[in-house]
């Protein structure tokens, strides 16, 4: 071989290398784009920015201390519910601190006080069992957080879900301190969880979110036969979560008849006080044709009858009626009253002539 033909061959290995090295200084680049995430919206991973927006508002407390499954659900149900994402996040780490707690309740049974699952709801307040197949006749915050058919206490997006319709349902996300307050009754409970909240937020805060999807049951009022049934049946269900107390009209706790006197006053109408009141005041109903916005009636002990009924319920839609039972049975829930003993009748208020005549005036005003 010559001279001059070995080092052309030289030059021309050279050349070789020096474009396989450019190819891939220009291939490199594409791709690590292809092949790895985008921590900054770009690249082939559309849900980077949208993450990137999440987190946003979440402090490194929140992002190190709650589980990441739990820090989704608080996202997701917060959101679609409409109250603050780090209230729930908060009341989850109070209760179970975020489902880790290993005390009795947690993930199964309940504690001395009969509350379970990671969001502690006492069963009577979830529904009268903690696992309820849905759709199916249920009382209280049963949810199905996770689309399974199910609303088990113990599963954290079923749980979850149930918080944030009680909290929505008791003041929250303008009045979330009373919402807490009726999720645990001590002051010192809702100061704890607000404490927590607010860590939680990156700004420290516990804002209002915009609106979202309300909590509420739009079938039942959907359902009723006129608008007044509608505006009654609402405020009634709107009390569902607060507590029993003998005597009370609200605005935060109301006794069997005080929950009624104050649905039909809420839409302008004036009833008796009382269960003892309320019983000869309306139109009685044959058991069977009884219709939302019908008041049904209980004997319920010493003192009471079939002339002098005690305990008083409103019907939500045949079968089922909410309630104020008493201190010690849970709070106001929407519950079933076919099986239950000691029903004396039915009644229709708005079928008394003093109730017609004021509906004539409203109309006519």
């Amino acid at each position: 071989m010559s001279r001059d033909s070995g080092r052309r061959g030289r030059i021309t290995l050279i050349l070789a290398v020096a474009g396989l090295c450019l190819i891939a200084l220009i291939m490199a680049p594409m791709m690590m784009v292809s092949t790895f995430p985008s921590f900054t919206g770009g690249g082939g991973f559309p849900d980077c920015e949208e993450n990137a927006r999440q987190v946003d508002d979440q402090s490194e407390t929140a992002t190190s201390d709650i589980p990441q499954e739990y820090l989704e659900l608080y996202r997701e149900h917060g959101e679609k519910i409409g109250v603050q994402w780090n209230v729930l996040a908060g009341v989850g780490k109070r209760e179970t601190d975020h489902g880790r707690s290993t005390l009795p309740g947690v993930r199964s049974g309940t504690n001395h006080a009969g509350a379970a699952g990671p969001m502690q709801f006492l069963i009577s307040t979830w529904g009268g069992q903690a696992k309820i197949k849905i759709p199916s006749e249920f009382n209280g915050y049963a949810s199905d957080g996770d689309g399974d058919g199910w609303a088990d206490v113990y599963n954290p997006a079923d749980a979850i879900l149930g918080a944030a319709k009680m909290l929505k349902r008791n003041g929250a996300p303008e009045d979330v301190r009373r919402a807490l307050f009726v999720y645990n009754r001590a002051w010192w409970y809702v100061d704890q969880v607000m404490e927590i909240a607010a860590k939680y937020a990156k700004d420290g805060a516990v804002s209002t979110p915009p609106e979202a999807e309300p909590a509420c049951d739009p079938p039942l009022v959907a359902a009723a036969p006129d608008d007044v049934v509608a505006g009654i049946l609402s405020y009634a269900l709107a009390q569902r979560g607060k507590p029993y107390l003998w005597g009370g009209t609200g605005p935060d706790a109301f006794d069997c008849s005080g929950i009624i006197y104050m649905a039909y006053r809420s839409v302008g109408l004036s009833i008796p006080r009382t269960t003892f009141g309320q019983w000869p005041f309306g139109v009685e109903v044959p058991a069977g044709q009884e219709q939302a916005g019908d008041l049904v009636f209980f004997n319920s002990g010493p003192g009471t009858g079939p002339d002098r009924p005690g305990h008083v319920g409103m019907v939500v839609t045949p079968g089922k009626m909410i309630e104020a039972r008493c201190r010690l049975c849970g709070p106001i829930k929407v519950t079933t009253y076919r099986d239950r003993s000691g029903i004396v009748g039915f009644t229709r208020p708005l079928q008394n002539p003093s109730v017609l005549a004021q509906l004539e005036l409203k109309r006519q005003g």
